[in-house]
């Protein structure tokens, strides 16, 4: 029978998980109710108990009341109840896993859910999902759905919201996936509005190759998707033809990626292609919200939620030592590509960010880092989205892959 695991802090919320359950029973879907409480009774009883979610992450429940430390609770137990989910999983007692409940709940369910492998149906009804959930969410595809009201008691509004909610769960756990058309390796693409005509251009021709191309969106947690679906061993090749969050991370924009950014394929051992897409730019939200000290710098209204500032030559060198670096230390097969005519949309003649001493700064600076015992380098008089470009490093990618079997 298709499982739902529900899992929470059942001496705060057990008589919403209980709801849950009978919601889900109705549905025809079986219940593991897992308790990742610390202080109070559990509300209701539970499969796996809060003993057993701590000792999966390696303490003891009764220190962890006696301590009275939240945050450290908190963390404890989203280890455990993530050990636990992954315990289910294998198991098969796991087609899909909900939780409701504040902070303090969303951040246990969370943290378990994070590690289940993309396509295992996650929900979770939080009192925080009509704010910023990137903290939740992460890189995976965990879904949130705002409570309305405060998840306390059962009302009329928190009747039907978690009557929906249960029903989403037990539709997703037994929704089945149409077979696939075949088996085609799997590679990723990273793109950004303004390198959209290279990443179609590479894509189509990858398709042709006989490849499925995966395109992830630069915004931070595009580009964490996309490395966690390598380090996952899902991908046979990785395409990072847009490397903008590593701008963001450098100067402070709102789309980075952290720091790490550009090292988990070369971990992997995936071969990987890497360009240089968007590196000409800086993301921030409205125009209003872009910081005091960057008001004489040269910055470009993308569209009302997105405002964009141009990399200076002095942040574009430091860039090119940092991909240097990233790239020196990769494991894999790795091919850079330099377009020299511009790195967006936006850097080409007559555009608002063209700034050739700019790209010859970040260019220079990987001429001088890069090991070119470890990493080929193309050098291309062509600017990032002409179509000889964006073919070129599919082609490789294919070559790559192929002496890669």
């Amino acid at each position: 029978m298709t499982t739902v695991v529900l899992v929470g802090t059942l001496d705060t919320k057990g008589h919403e998980y209980a709801f849950m359950r009978d919601r889900l029973h109705e549905a025809g879907v079986d219940v593991v109710l897992v308790d990742a409480g610390v202080m109070g009774e559990p509300l209701v009883e539970p499969d796996v108990t809060r003993e057993e979610v701590a000792r999966a992450a390696g303490v003891d429940h009764a220190e962890l009341v006696r301590a009275a430390d939240r945050g450290a609770a908190v963390d404890a137990m989203g280890r455990g109840a993530a050990a636990v989910l992954q315990r289910l999983h294998g198991e098969g007692r796991l087609d899909g896993t909900a939780a409701v409940g504040g902070s303090g709940n969303s951040s246990i369910a969370a943290q378990a859910m994070r590690d289940l492998p993309v396509g295992v149906p996650k929900l979770i009804v939080s009192t925080l999902a009509s704010g910023d959930t990137r903290p939740y969410v992460g890189a995976v595809d965990v879904t949130m759905t705002y409570s309305v009201v405060d998840i306390s008691g059962i009302n009329q509004i928190s009747a039907q919201i978690l009557t929906n909610a249960a029903g989403a769960i037990a539709g997703m756990a037994t929704a089945k996936v149409p077979e696939s058309t075949g088996d085609r390796p799997l590679i990723g693409a990273t793109m950004f509005g303004v390198t959209t005509p290279c990443v179609t251009t590479a894509r189509e021709r990858l398709e042709e190759l006989g490849y499925e191309v995966l395109v992830f969106h630069a915004t931070g947690t595009g580009g964490q998707s996309f490395e966690a679906l390598a380090s996952g061993g899902y991908l046979a090749g990785a395409l990072d033809i847009t490397t903008t969050e590593l701008a963001d991370d450098l100067v402070g924009g709102v789309l980075s990626a952290g720091p790490d950014r550009l090292e988990a394929v070369g971990r992997a051992g995936i071969p990987q292609v890497v360009s240089l897409g968007a590196l000409d730019m800086v993301n921030f939200g409205p125009r209003e919200t872009v910081p005091a000290q960057f008001e004489d710098r040269n910055l470009y209204v993308h569209n009302p939620t997105v405002t964009l500032m141009r990399t200076t030559a002095q942040e574009n060198a430091e860039l090119g030592r940092r991909i240097a670096r990233k790239l020196n230390g990769a494991s894999s097969p790795t091919v850079l590509f330099i377009p020299l005519k511009g790195v967006s949309a936006i850097d080409v003649d007559g555009q608002p960010f063209r700034d050739a001493e700019a790209d010859e700064a970040l260019f220079a600076a990987l001429r001088e880092g890069v090991d070119t015992s470890k990493v080929e380098v193309h050098e291309v008089d062509a600017d990032v989205n002409d179509p000889a470009f964006a073919t070129a490093m599919a082609d490789r990618l294919h070559e790559l892959v192929e002496a890669a079997k």
